[in-house]
This record gives C-alpha cells, structure tokens and sequence, in this order.
C-alpha cells in the first residue's frame, strides 16, 4: 500500500493502515519530524484510545486501553544494545497479541515475530508525506 497524504488526511490514512495490516505488530521508520508519533496518535484513536498520546522517547513504551485490548507504543530511538530491550522483555510484549507500534525499531530486528508490518514515511514536502506499508508474512 502507498498513499501520499497531507496532516489533515491523517484519519483516513490511519484508518486504511488498519484494514491492511493482517498483523498487530507495526514498526515505524522515517526521519526525525516526519510524523511517525503523528501517525500513532491516529492509530490509536481509530483502534478506540481516549487518553493522551505522547511520545514514549524517555519512558520507552506507553501502553494505552483501545476497544478491544491493549497498543503498546516503542520509542527506541534511545536504546543503544539489543540488551537493553531484553532487560524490559520487549519480547513479551511483540507476542502478547495486542497491538505493539514501535518507532526506531532497527534495533529489535532479530526479535520480531514471522509477521509484521513495516510503515516508511517519507517527507514529499512540508505538509505532505508518502507513506509505505510492506507486510511480512
């Protein structure tokens, strides 16, 4: 799936992620400020999170209560050695079968589980971005 959409778009753009994705597993990647804590923030909102929705850079996760279960949000960005994530048992958390977003998740790579999806934001322009969305299976 590819879409180009602008901030007020972002609804729509979220919705569409989450009726392609056959997994609950999420990685971000893009460039600092591209809108990849944007992006979540409207994930939950769609999957029926209510309370406030802020990055997790210094506390790594944020879990919040959607409809239907629990959205752990990763930031990475922070984490230096595959030993830190295996000291918080972030494997516990990718094959809990809640929905598990993760920003920065270069780090974690040999963790996954066999299904993902991988989302790449890209800056077309200052109001727009390019969103990809490759599932592995």
């Amino acid at each position: 799936m590819e879409i180009k959409y602008t901030l007020k778009d972002i609804a729509n753009v979220a919705e569409a992620i989450l009726a392609s994705c056959s997994t609950k597993v999420i990685l971000l990647q893009g460039n600092m400020g591209v809108g990849k804590t944007t992006l979540v923030k409207s994930i939950a909102r769609q999957l029926g999170v209510t309370n406030a929705i802020s990055s997790p850079t210094f506390s790594i996760v944020n879990e919040h209560v959607t409809n239907d279960g629990l959205l752990y949000h990763f930031d990475l960005y922070r984490i230096n050695d595959i030993e830190e994530v295996y000291d918080f048992g972030i494997e516990d958390y990718l094959y809990a079968n809640h929905w598990v977003i993760v920003e920065w998740p270069e780090i974690i790579t040999p963790l996954l589980p066999d299904s993902y999806a991988t989302i790449y934001i890209t800056e077309v322009s200052e109001t727009q971005r390019l969103l990809k969305l490759i599932t592995k299976e």
